[in-house]
Protein backbone atom coordinates (compact mmCIF):
# COMPACT_ATOMS: atom_id res chain seq x y z
CA UNK A 1 0.00 0.00 0.00
CA UNK A 2 1.28 3.11 -1.02
CA UNK A 3 1.95 6.53 1.83
CA UNK A 4 -1.35 8.61 0.76
CA UNK A 5 -3.78 5.22 1.10
CA UNK A 6 -1.78 4.39 4.64
CA UNK A 7 -2.59 7.69 5.45
CA UNK A 8 -6.20 8.04 5.39
CA UNK A 9 -7.56 11.40 6.03
CA UNK A 10 -4.24 12.79 6.56
CA UNK A 11 -3.29 12.47 3.31
CA UNK A 12 -7.00 13.09 1.40
CA UNK A 13 -5.74 16.95 0.08
CA UNK A 14 -2.58 14.71 -1.60
CA UNK A 15 -4.64 11.56 -2.66
CA UNK A 16 -7.04 14.09 -4.50
CA UNK A 17 -4.49 15.55 -6.04
CA UNK A 18 -2.64 12.21 -7.32
CA UNK A 19 -5.81 11.29 -9.13
CA UNK A 20 -5.95 14.74 -10.94
CA UNK A 21 -2.54 14.69 -12.14
CA UNK A 22 -3.45 11.21 -12.81
CA UNK A 23 -5.79 12.07 -14.85
CA UNK A 24 -4.58 15.28 -16.34
CA UNK A 25 -1.85 13.23 -17.69
CA UNK A 26 -4.23 10.74 -19.62
CA UNK A 27 -5.96 13.38 -20.42
CA UNK A 28 -2.40 15.27 -22.00
CA UNK A 29 -1.59 12.43 -23.88
CA UNK A 30 -4.81 11.94 -25.17
CA UNK A 31 -4.45 15.38 -26.83
CA UNK A 32 -0.99 14.41 -28.11
CA UNK A 33 -2.28 11.50 -29.99
CA UNK A 34 -4.73 13.60 -32.08
CA UNK A 35 -2.21 16.28 -32.72
CA UNK A 36 -3.16 19.16 -30.15
CA UNK A 37 -1.05 20.72 -27.36
CA UNK A 38 -3.86 21.66 -25.18
CA UNK A 39 -4.45 22.18 -21.25
CA UNK A 40 -6.29 20.40 -19.39
CA UNK A 41 -7.49 23.87 -17.32
CA UNK A 42 -8.69 25.25 -20.81
CA UNK A 43 -11.37 22.89 -20.89
CA UNK A 44 -13.78 24.10 -18.57
CA UNK A 45 -13.65 27.75 -19.62
CA UNK A 46 -13.70 27.01 -23.64
CA UNK A 47 -16.53 24.21 -22.82
CA UNK A 48 -18.57 27.25 -20.82
CA UNK A 49 -17.88 29.78 -23.77
CA UNK A 50 -18.95 27.18 -25.97
CA UNK A 51 -22.04 26.03 -24.50
CA UNK A 52 -22.79 29.54 -23.12
CA UNK A 53 -21.69 32.08 -25.64
CA UNK A 54 -20.04 35.46 -24.08
CA UNK A 55 -19.34 35.17 -20.10
CA UNK A 56 -17.56 37.24 -17.93
CA UNK A 57 -14.57 35.81 -15.83
CA UNK A 58 -16.99 36.60 -12.50
CA UNK A 59 -19.80 34.40 -14.24
CA UNK A 60 -17.20 31.46 -15.16
CA UNK A 61 -15.41 31.32 -11.96
CA UNK A 62 -19.44 30.92 -10.47
CA UNK A 63 -20.37 28.37 -13.02
CA UNK A 64 -17.32 26.12 -12.50
CA UNK A 65 -16.85 27.07 -8.73
CA UNK A 66 -13.19 27.52 -8.54
CA UNK A 67 -11.50 30.70 -8.26
CA UNK A 68 -11.85 34.14 -9.94
CA UNK A 69 -7.92 34.02 -9.68
CA UNK A 70 -8.18 30.53 -11.64
CA UNK A 71 -10.38 31.42 -14.24
CA UNK A 72 -8.16 34.71 -14.81
CA UNK A 73 -4.81 32.48 -14.99
CA UNK A 74 -6.47 30.50 -17.30
CA UNK A 75 -8.18 33.44 -19.23
CA UNK A 76 -4.61 34.39 -20.10
CA UNK A 77 -3.22 31.19 -21.35
CA UNK A 78 -5.95 31.15 -23.19
CA UNK A 79 -5.74 34.59 -25.12
CA UNK A 80 -2.07 34.51 -25.36
CA UNK A 81 -3.01 31.37 -27.52
CA UNK A 82 -5.73 33.01 -29.78
CA UNK A 83 -8.63 30.53 -28.54
CA UNK A 84 -10.24 33.28 -26.78
CA UNK A 85 -10.25 37.27 -26.71
CA UNK A 86 -12.22 39.56 -24.64
CA UNK A 87 -14.59 42.35 -25.57
CA UNK A 88 -16.17 45.50 -23.71
CA UNK A 89 -19.53 45.05 -22.68
CA UNK A 90 -21.62 47.95 -24.80
CA UNK A 91 -23.82 48.40 -21.97
CA UNK A 92 -21.08 48.95 -18.98
CA UNK A 93 -17.73 49.93 -20.61
CA UNK A 94 -16.14 48.24 -16.81
CA UNK A 95 -17.52 44.72 -17.78
CA UNK A 96 -15.65 42.79 -20.03
CA UNK A 97 -16.47 39.51 -21.67
CA UNK A 98 -14.51 36.39 -22.94
CA UNK A 99 -15.43 35.03 -26.03
CA UNK A 100 -14.42 32.13 -28.10
CA UNK A 101 -12.38 33.74 -31.42
CA UNK A 102 -12.46 31.49 -34.55
CA UNK A 103 -9.23 29.22 -33.74
CA UNK A 104 -10.91 28.24 -30.78
CA UNK A 105 -14.79 27.87 -31.96
CA UNK A 106 -12.51 25.51 -34.44
CA UNK A 107 -10.83 23.90 -31.82
CA UNK A 108 -13.88 22.95 -29.81
CA UNK A 109 -15.63 21.33 -32.98
CA UNK A 110 -12.29 19.37 -33.66
CA UNK A 111 -11.67 17.92 -29.58
CA UNK A 112 -15.55 16.92 -29.86
CA UNK A 113 -15.05 13.36 -31.00
CA UNK A 114 -12.45 13.18 -28.25
CA UNK A 115 -14.31 14.56 -25.64
CA UNK A 116 -16.88 12.04 -25.95
CA UNK A 117 -14.30 9.41 -25.96
CA UNK A 118 -12.91 11.04 -22.90
CA UNK A 119 -16.64 11.01 -21.22
CA UNK A 120 -17.00 7.62 -21.92
CA UNK A 121 -13.90 6.67 -20.70
CA UNK A 122 -14.49 8.04 -17.12
CA UNK A 123 -18.06 7.00 -16.87
CA UNK A 124 -16.62 3.54 -17.62
CA UNK A 125 -14.08 4.42 -14.87
CA UNK A 126 -16.94 5.63 -12.76
CA UNK A 127 -18.43 2.81 -12.74
CA UNK A 128 -15.44 0.21 -12.35
CA UNK A 129 -14.63 2.65 -9.22
CA UNK A 130 -18.65 2.14 -7.68
CA UNK A 131 -19.51 5.67 -8.82
CA UNK A 132 -17.25 7.84 -7.12
CA UNK A 133 -18.56 10.90 -8.65
CA UNK A 134 -21.07 10.40 -6.06
CA UNK A 135 -18.49 10.24 -3.76
CA UNK A 136 -16.68 13.00 -4.41
CA UNK A 137 -20.48 15.21 -4.76
CA UNK A 138 -20.90 13.58 -0.98
CA UNK A 139 -17.29 15.41 -0.21
CA UNK A 140 -17.86 18.87 -1.95
CA UNK A 141 -21.37 18.90 -0.43
CA UNK A 142 -20.13 17.93 3.11
CA UNK A 143 -17.01 20.64 3.00
CA UNK A 144 -19.83 23.09 1.61
CA UNK A 145 -21.95 22.28 4.63
CA UNK A 146 -18.54 22.85 6.46
CA UNK A 147 -15.03 23.89 5.65
CA UNK A 148 -12.54 21.64 6.57
CA UNK A 149 -10.60 24.46 8.05
CA UNK A 150 -13.69 24.79 10.50
CA UNK A 151 -13.43 21.32 11.60
CA UNK A 152 -9.73 21.74 12.04
CA UNK A 153 -9.91 24.85 14.26
CA UNK A 154 -12.74 23.23 16.26
CA UNK A 155 -10.86 19.85 17.46
CA UNK A 156 -8.25 22.28 18.24
CA UNK A 157 -10.26 24.13 20.30
CA UNK A 158 -10.74 27.34 18.52
CA UNK A 159 -14.35 28.38 17.84
CA UNK A 160 -13.87 31.37 16.38
CA UNK A 161 -12.95 31.17 12.70
CA UNK A 162 -12.10 33.43 9.79
CA UNK A 163 -14.03 31.88 7.38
Amino acid sequence: MDYTSRMGGKALGGRLRRLSETIDRDATRAYASVGTRFEQRWFGTLNQLAINGPMTVSELAAALRITHVSVSQARQSLEKNGLIASQEDTADARRRYLVLTGAGTQLVRRLQPLWQAMEAAALEVNAEADNAIAALDRLDEALARRSLFDRIMQRLGNEETNS
